[in-house]
């Protein structure tokens, strides 16, 4: 199902159409195991996503390609002579470079694993994927146990998240229902995604806040989304090279509207969202919140909101704006090799 491979480094330029898949090619992915694929869009962190793909390259199981997209040579650095990589060259954003990364997958893919650049996953996570998406044909989308995730505390390093990696051990393999995938792991069954013409939306732009709900709830039409509570993860949650404060905080309250009026998250949803976010936010302010640049997020959200009075509200917004320096910067956090 899942076997040994190294691929030669390239870097295409790629359409933006979607790609369809005929019966005849379903047909054929049917009557033969499921080929893996993983797929890491980065951008601005070359040393973290040297981290990442050194050590996905010396797990025991491997995928049958690794795949990089990156907006630049220089976001890939260390790895444009390497063979056991695939380097793309596409367009900057989340939603854009995981396009590409379909795209160039689909020939001869059926599951294709998403992974932030800084997600670490156990030994056996594309094991486990792999069986349950096996197993499940009625599965479109997989999204695995996320055993510690930086973004919530700051960050973490590669050795902590080893030891945490370590620390767990084995886990169950029940698989639960769940309304979207979190987007630092995400395994796709690409069958759907070709015939449906899906596509992560380029709308939501830089960094894409909330498109691993829009694309959870656009591919769940066509099949179950679930959580593999066995295929296990750390996210270090690396702050370099993530969206500034007043974006992010634009976002927190544009995005989600955007998303109910295409219909890809409930109203009731969204609404909850935005309140979650704002409320975080002035309380980080409050509680004087060092970690996360409050005020520049706060400050978003109001920009969100006057826009939506003004009815201009729209993800791509976040474009026309810099970010002004927080009140309270952050401190750095330490992260191995950097």
């Amino acid at each position: 199902m899942i076997a040994h491979s190294a691929k030669a480094t390239r870097q295409d330029g790629l359409s933006s159409a979607p790609v369809s898949c005929d019966a005849g090619a379903t047909a054929r992915r049917a009557s033969r195991p499921l080929r893996i694929a993983v797929g890491i869009a980065s951008a601005g962190r070359p040393s973290i996503l040297l981290e990442t793909v050194d050590y996905l390259v010396g797990l025991p199981v491997q995928p049958q390609r690794l795949i990089v997209c990156v907006p630049a040579n220089d976001d890939a650095a260390g790895l444009a002579d390497r063979l056991d990589v695939e380097v793309i060259i596409g367009s900057r954003g989340l939603t854009s470079q995981r396009n590409s990364i379909i795209r160039a997958s689909a020939a001869d893919t059926d599951i294709l694993i998403f992974l932030d650049d800084d997600f670490i996953p156990a030994a056996t996570f594309l094991a486990r994927m792999a069986a349950v998406l096996a197993a499940n044909p009625d599965v479109a989308i997989a999204t695995g146990e996320v055993l510690a995730d930086g973004v919530l505390i700051g960050g973490l390093d590669m050795s902590k998240a080893l030891q945490v990696l370590h620390t767990a051990g084995e886990g169950s393999e029940r698989v639960t229902d769940v309304y979207n995938a979190y987007g630092c792991n995400m395994a796709v069954r690409l069958a759907p995604v070709l015939e449906h013409a899906l596509a992560f939306d380029e709308q939501l732009p830089l960094y894409g806040w909330l498109e691993d709900v829009d694309f959870s709830r656009s591919i769940a039409r066509y099949g179950r989304s679930v959580r593999v509570e066995g295929a296990r993860g750390v996210h270090l949650g690396v702050r370099s090279g993530r969206q500034p404060g007043q974006r992010l905080g634009y976002s927190q309250v544009a995005n989600p509207v955007y998303l109910i009026r295409k219909g890809t998250m409930s109203k009731g949803r969204a609404i909850a969202q935005i309140g979650r976010n704002i409320l975080a936010n002035a309380s980080g302010i409050v509680f004087n919140d060092r970690l996360v640049d409050r005020w520049g997020r706060l400050h978003g959200n109001w920009l969100a909101l006057i826009d939506l009075l003004a009815s201009r509200a729209a993800p791509s917004r976040i474009l026309e704006f810099g970010n002004p320096p927080s009140r309270a910067p952050s401190p750095p956090i330490a992260t191995k090799r950097r």
